[in-house]
């Protein structure tokens, strides 16, 4: 885990994000642009760290968003997966180069929405507040 505060993440009404990202320049720039946007931002840099930090009782997350392309034991797909059978309340955002949306299209429905990578912040806010908005 990269950065986190477990006490004022499981605390208050502002939403937390869990931001899986391992291209790190990428995940710096989005993670703050998000806590400017006033959300709390959890980061883990894979699939594993993420789920690590799921299965903390302590800690509430509101919504995930990942990398679909992410390197190690597990995709951003699996991933997704994993929390639509382990926490099927809570969303996903899928955030993927065309390139890699176009090779992963039959499995695009199945994970949630998915954003273009780079990031469009502004595309990116509205539909983190639309998710969360839908309750998920």
């Amino acid at each position: 885990m990269t950065k986190t505060n477990k006490a004022s993440a499981s605390t208050g009404n502002i939403p937390t994000l869990l931001v899986v990202e391992d291209e790190i320049l990428i995940r710096f720039q989005i993670c703050a642009y998000l806590r400017e946007c006033g959300f709390r931002v959890i980061e883990t840099v894979n699939a594993d760290e993420a789920i690590r930090i799921l299965k903390e009782p302590a800690l509430r997350v509101d919504l995930v968003l990942s990398n679909a392309g992410l390197p190690g034991s597990m995709d951003g797909h699996a991933l997704a997966q994993w929390i639509g059978q382990e926490k099927p309340a809570l969303p996903v955002i899928l955030a993927a180069t065309p390139e890699h949306t176009a090779d992963v299209a039959a499995t695009v429905c199945e994970a949630g929405p998915m954003v273009a990578k780079p990031y469009e912040q502004q595309i990116l806010l509205d539909r983190i507040r639309r998710t969360l908005a839908d309750g998920g």
